[in-house]
């Protein structure tokens, strides 16, 4: 018994008889874990820290190989153009990017809105939709006066290349149905 192997006793169906078999024992419940921390071990510096205190480095890894402007400032001043002749004014209507200084804001990216805008003013969270397929959304807010045609937006976060993503704009009107943007950006990381 000392050796984990135990006899066990069987029927065969087809005849009848009875006969002895040798089946080692195994005990799932003390294996599989023995197992697991031996993999994790393997795989980790330390496989019990907690996530926030050790780097994700296969997320860092797949987002920078993804990522074309990991070289680009982490911070800076940046500036964009946005048309809005597709702009419904109802939640869900969107405007799109037409010009934009910052590599990972495209030219093409939509502007889409959550709320719909009133006759005198616009406050709304919004998502920034890259025209790339992909999981890089970036969230914010805007507060848009449409008397006096001025404005600010904020963004804080999101997914993808936008998880640490910030900014502060100053929304200005150019034309009918076209804004500008001027403003300041930083991707940190939130340690």
């Amino acid at each position: 018994m000392g050796s984990g192997v135990d006899r066990v006793k069987r029927e065969c169906v087809s005849g009848g008889e009875t006969h002895i078999e040798w089946r080692p024992q195994m005990t799932y419940r003390i294996s599989f874990p023995l197992l697991a921390l031996l993999v994790a071990g393997g795989c980790a510096k330390d496989a019990t820290a907690p996530m926030s205190q050790t780097k994700n480095l296969s997320v860092s890894a797949v987002r920078d190989a993804n990522d074309a402007d990991a070289d680009s400032p982490r911070a800076g001043t940046f500036h964009a153009h946005k048309n809005c002749d597709q702009y419904s004014g109802l939640a869900g209507g969107f405007c799109t990017l037409t010009e934009s200084t910052l590599k990972q804001i495209p030219d093409g990216t939509k502007v889409v809105y959550a709320s719909a805008a009133t006759p005198t003013a616009l406050s709304s969270d919004l998502m920034l939709v890259p025209p790339k397929p992909g999981n890089n959304v970036a969230f914010g807010h805007v507060e848009l006066n449409r008397v006096t045609r001025t404005g600010t937006l904020t963004f804080s976060g999101g997914t993808g290349k936008f998880q640490h993503f910030s900014a502060s704009v100053t929304i200005l009107f150019l034309s009918p149905r076209n804004w500008a943007w001027d403003g300041t950006y930083s991707f940190s990381p939130q340690d």
